[in-house]
């Protein structure tokens, strides 16, 4: 199958979308650099096909420094057989591959974040070219996408799978369905504090059943998180008719995170120092952290407090902070 994209992208993807059988291959997009004039990046891809049925696009990768989503997509892109499914799956282990080759967050190349970047374009940065050939050659192919993430260096979270609050309510509620069926031990109801740009966005824009994932953090994957992501992806098949079976999963506690009421920035530079820990139980006022000032032996602590009821889902990660850092995430609990 050849993409015919208007206007051309320049990715290539070595991989046919249309033929049965399993192929790894690349989307390779050229770069020239000091050290390779007529170089290219070369992304690595999975088609795994198996007669007429439903698409499943998995994105690990997004942000470098993520890495549930790969560990769980590279052992997928080579364990899963032609014959054990019904329809496509198109694999995408570490889709920011400069990004996921450097440990960073954001691409070595560009900076770009590509999380932030959607839809791209084709005549921009290496980083918009690669989200327009996922907006325009991609996403038009999926019935279901996911996209795993988890914090980063940054971030650390509770586990969850999280689909978000939409216009279409029908479109909203398969999506429900699907973060419910990814078996983490928690599923969130989601309105991001800025969509723009995001993957996320541009996939439910085209009516796409759309999942992400948080998938704990700190720059590093643990044998608990790995499994989640493991499970998560053969369990999202499963829903989608794709893979034989029914998701297998524990029980999934429902939180909402929406802007109000969620999250807590530090409003000083200092050393950051929690009262709670992650899934702790929390009521709106109560003390989440102190921000201890480091310039100054004798400078008083500023105290940040929760934001909202619930429980602590999210926190930052390294034990400095700055202003207007992230602090405390707090969901909802459902009942």
């Amino acid at each position: 199958m050849t993409l015919d994209l208007n206007p051309p992208s320049p990715v290539s993807p070595a991989v046919d979308f249309d033929a049965d059988g399993k192929q790894h291959g690349a989307l390779r997009l050229p770069w020239s650099r000091d050290d390779s004039a007529w170089g290219a990046i070369h992304i690595p891809i999975c088609v795994v096909r198996n007669g007429d049925g439903p698409t499943a696009l998995f994105f690990g990768g997004n942000h470098g420094d993520e890495y549930e989503g790969p560990i769980a997509l590279y052992d997928l892109a080579r364990l899963l057989k032609p014959e054990d499914i019904t329809g496509r799956v198109i694999i995408v282990p570490a889709l920011n591959y400069p990004a996921f080759r450097a440990a960073k967050r954001t691409s070595p190349i560009d900076g770009g974040n590509m999380n932030r970047i959607f839809p791209g374009r084709p005549d921009g940065g290496i980083t918009e070219k690669i989200a327009d050939f996922v907006t325009r050659g991609l996403l038009p192919l999926a019935d279901v996408v996911l996209d795993i993430h988890s914090g980063g260096k940054t971030l650390d979270f509770v586990p969850f799978a999280a689909a978000h609050f939409l216009a279409d309510k029908e479109q909203q509620a398969r999506c429900m369905a699907a973060a419910e069926a990814f078996g983490a031990p928690f599923a969130v109801r989601m309105r991001e504090i800025d969509a723009a740009g995001m993957l996320d966005t541009s996939a439910e824009a085209l009516g796409k059943t759309f999942v992400t994932t948080e998938l704990a953090g700190g720059g590093t994957a643990t044998p608990e998180t790995a499994a989640i992501a493991r499970h998560g992806v053969r369990n999202l098949l499963k829903h989608a008719g794709i893979l034989d079976g029914v998701p297998e999963r524990q029980e999934t506690r429902w939180l909402t995170m929406e802007e109000a009421g969620t999250f807590a920035a530090s409003p000083a530079d200092g050393l950051v120092d929690y009262a709670l820990a992650l899934g702790d139980e929390v009521r709106r006022g109560e003390p989440v952290a102190r921000i201890i000032p480091h310039g100054s032996t004798g400078a008083a602590p500023v105290t940040v407090t929760a934001p909202g009821d619930g429980l602590l889902i999210g926190r930052h990660f390294p034990g400095l902070v700055q202003t207007g850092d992230c602090v405390a995430v707090v969901g909802s609990l459902d009942d």
